[in-house]
């Protein structure tokens, strides 16, 4: 595996932020619109639906190293071939609404089947929050040895916050933190912390031992280029102003 240089410093310093435009929006324009603002606004990557036409869409747009997202091995081939940087195995926040669960063995499957496809370029691959702790941490562990690179969490369909403000924010962050900070302990990989991500949880990210944020919701669901943009800035300050604790504290 191969990760693009500017991705390997980024996870190195914990500074990382992928904006996500979403696994099922293959709207040329709204994609065209947040991978921009992810650029100005200073993200580190972006991650959007792996389709063809929007990964030549998205690398004539911006220089940030694109990643493509799908649970169907087979797309990643195609969209790779017309240019992604890397790939990502989920969000599976898409398919919950739907009923459509995914099982550790699916995800392993999943895993081995892409890496057979695909065996270089870099792989990310999502833990399913629908697990208990433990099993999303032996799920970790295995799909490391499957190939996985990257490791991402997820959880903010699963919290239901009671209170508003910082502290409902932080209530809603809360599952996929807990899954960062015990999987980020027990793969030597990079684990990534989405789905219920803020600017104010950003920084808890980094303290529980993530490398870096994904955040889709946050930005894409807004109306202008100038609020996209300014979301963005806004979770980049927050990373930037984080100290990142050694194994030791």
């Amino acid at each position: 595996m191969a990760m693009p240089s500017t991705l390997y410093s980024a996870f190195t310093n914990h500074r990382v932020l992928k904006v996500i435009s979403g696994l099922n929006n293959f709207d040329a324009d709204r994609v065209a619109a947040v991978v921009k603002a992810a650029e100005l606004g200073g993200a580190t990557f972006v991650d959007i639906a792996a389709d063809p036409v929007l990964v030549q869409l998205a690398k004539k747009l911006i220089n940030l190293p694109v990643c493509v997202s799908a649970v169907e091995p087979e797309k990643f081939v195609s969209a790779v071939a017309a240019g992604a940087d890397l790939i990502e195995i989920g969000n599976f926040d898409a398919f919950y609404a739907q009923g459509r669960k995914f099982e550790a063995e699916e995800v392993l499957a999943l895993t081995y089947q892409t890496r057979a496809l695909l065996p270089n370029i870099t792989l990310s691959v999502t833990v399913p929050h629908i697990l208990e702790l433990d099993q999303q941490v032996q799920l970790a562990e295995e799909l490391v040895k499957a190939g996985a690179d990257i490791i991402q969490t997820e959880g903010g369909t699963s919290s239901q916050p009671s209170h508003s403000g910082s502290l409902g924010l932080i209530e809603k962050a809360a599952p996929t933190l807990a899954a960062a900070y015990e999987i980020s302990r027990a793969v030597s990989v990079p684990v990534l912390c989405a789905s219920g991500i803020s600017n104010v949880t950003a920084p808890l990210a980094i303290a529980a031992g993530a490398a870096g944020v994904g955040v889709g919701s946050a930005i894409n669901q807004l109306n202008s280029e100038v609020a996209m943009i300014a979301a963005v800035r806004g979770l980049v300050e927050a990373l930037a102003n984080t100290k990142v604790l050694s194994a030791e504290c």
